[in-house]
C-alpha cells in the first residue's frame, strides 16, 4: 500500500531506535487527513440547507479533527526529537517537502473550524483564542513554505516532472486568505480590521498567481507524458483546491468589507465575488470531470487504496464553501443544489478515505518499515 508521500530509507539517515518506529512514518503528507476532517465539518455547518442534527455532526467531525491535529503534531514533534536527520531529509526530498504546506492548511482548517462549529461546545472566548493562535502559526508556515519550498525545488531537487503536489506550498497562503476574514468581526474597529481584510486580499493574490505559473505546467506533464502512476492519480483532485478556495475567500471578502473599507471598496468585492467566482467554480467542475475520468481509468487498471485518497477530500470541501457562498450572493438555487450535490461528494470521499485509513492503522500496513527507493524515484542533490 502507497502512501500519499511515501516514506523511504534515506542514505546517510540513522535507522530509527524501535520505540519511535511508527512516530517515523507519521509524514508531513498525514496532516490531509486532518484537513479533509475539519472541511467536512465546516462545509456541512454552512450548507444552504437546513437537515436535522447536520450541526451537531459537522461539530463532532471538527472536535474529531482537534483531536487529529494534537496527536500528529505529538508525533511530528517526537520524530523531530529522535529522527531529526531523516525530518531534514525530508526537506531535501521532492516527493516529500511539499506537504509541508498540509501542516499549514491543517493548523488553519482546525482554526478556522473552531469560530464556525467549535464554539458551540467549548464557547465563543475558547474558540477565537484557539482560532486566533492556529490562524497565525498557519499563515507564517504557509508564507514561509510558499518561499521555502520553491526555492528548494529549484536549488536542491532534481524534479523528474510536475506533479499537482507542488501546489500545496503555494496553496497555504489562499487558506489563509478564506479563514482571515472570520477573525475581522472580532478586532477592533478601524485600522485593524482593515489590515487583516487587506492582508487577506494579498495572500489571495499570492497564492493566485503562483498556482497560474504551476497548473499549466502540471497540465503540460500529463499531456506530453501521459497519466500519473495510479497511486499519484488522485492528487488531481488538489488542482481544485486552489480555485475552490479562491472562490471561497472571494465571496468571504464580500462579507467581510462593509463597515470595513469604504463604500466604493465594499461594492466592488461583492461584485467581484461573483464576477471571480462564477468562472472559477465552472472551470473547477471541468477539472472534476477531467480528474475524475482519469481516477476511474487509473481505478480499472488496478489503483488500490493509497493516502492519496485523502486527497479527494479537502479539495472538494473547497468548492462546496465556494459554491455556498454564491449561492448567497447571487440567490441562485442552482448554486444551492451544487453545494449539497458536491457535499455529498465529499462525505462519500471522506468516508472511503478514513475507512481504509482506520484499516490500514489497525493492520500496522500504513505503519510498516519503508522499502528501498523504486526504480525511477526523484532524486536529490
Amino acid at each position: 500500500m502507497a502512501t500519499l508521500a511515501p516514506s523511504r530509507s534515506v542514505p546517510g539517515v540513522t535507522t530509527p531506535d524501535a520505540r519511535w518506529t511508527s512516530v517515523r512514518h507519521l509524514g508531513p503528507n498525514w496532516y490531509a487527513s486532518v484537513m479533509g476532517t475539519a472541511i467536512v465539518g465546516t462545509a456541512g455547518a454552512t450548507l444552504p440547507v437546513d437537515v436535522p442534527g447536520l450541526r451537531a455532526a459537522c461539530t463532532v467531525l471538527w472536535v474529531l479533527s482537534l483531536a487529529m491535529l494534537l496527536a500528529l503534531l505529538t508525533a511530528r514533534a517526537l520524530h523531530w526529537t529522535h529522527h531529526r536527520d531523516q525530518a531534514r531529509a525530508h526537506l531535501l526530498d521532492p516527493a516529500v517537502a511539499p506537504f509541508y504546506g498540509c501542516l499549514s492548511m491543517a493548523l488553519l482548517a482546525v482554526g478556522g473550524g473552531a469560530l464556525v462549529v467549535g464554539q458551540d461546545w467549548i464557547g465563543l472566548p475558547a474558540a477565537l483564542a484557539l482560532d486566533t493562535v492556529l490562524f497565525t502559526a498557519g499563515t507564517l508556515i504557509g508564507l514561509t513554505a510558499a518561499v521555502a519550498i520553491p526555492y528548494l525545488m529549484v536549488a536542491r531537487h532534481r524534479i523528474e516532472g510536475a506533479t499537482p503536489v507542488w501546489l500545496l506550498p503555494v496553496v497555504a497562503p489562499m487558506v489563509s486568505a478564506a479563514l482571515g476574514p472570520l477573525l475581522v468581526p472580532h478586532l477592533p474597529a478601524g485600522q485593524p480590521q482593515e489590515t487583516l481584510l487587506i492582508a487577506c486580499y494579498a495572500m489571495f493574490g499570492v497564492s493566485l498567481l503562483a498556482t497560474l505559473v504551476m497548473l499549466p505546467l502540471v497540465f503540460g506533464r500529463l499531456v506530453t507524458h501521459g497519466p500519473l502512476p495510479l497511486a499519484l492519480t488522485p492528487t488531481l483532485f488538489l488542482v481544485l483546491g486552489p480555485l475552490g478556495q479562491s472562490t471561497t475567500a472571494a465571496n468571504k471578502f464580500a462579507d467581510a468589507a462593509p463597515g470595513v473599507l469604504p463604500a466604493p471598496y465594499a461594492h466592488a468585492f461583492a461584485a467581484f465575488a461573483v464576477l471571480y467566482g462564477v468562472p472559477v467554480i465552472g472551470f473547477a467542475l471541468l477539472w472534476l470531470a477531467f480528474a475524475g475520468a482519469l481516477v476511474v481509468r487509473a481505478r480499472r487498471r488496478g489503483m488500490g487504496f493509497a493516502m492519496t485518497f485523502w486527497a479527494f477530500t479537502f479539495p472538494v470541501g473547497t468548492c462546496v464553501t465556494g459554491a455556498e457562498g454564491l449561492a448567497q450572493h447571487t440567490g441562485l438555487t442552482a448554486f444551492r443544489w451544487l453545494a449539497v450535490g458536491l457535499y455529498a461528494l465529499l462525505v462519500a470521499a471522506w468516508l472511503v478515505a478514513a475507512g481504509h485509513t482506520l484499516r490500514g492503522l489497525f493492520s500496522g500496513v500504513l505503519l510498516a518499515a519503508p522499502g528501498a527507493p523504486r526504480p525511477g524515484t526523484a532524486r536529490t542533490r
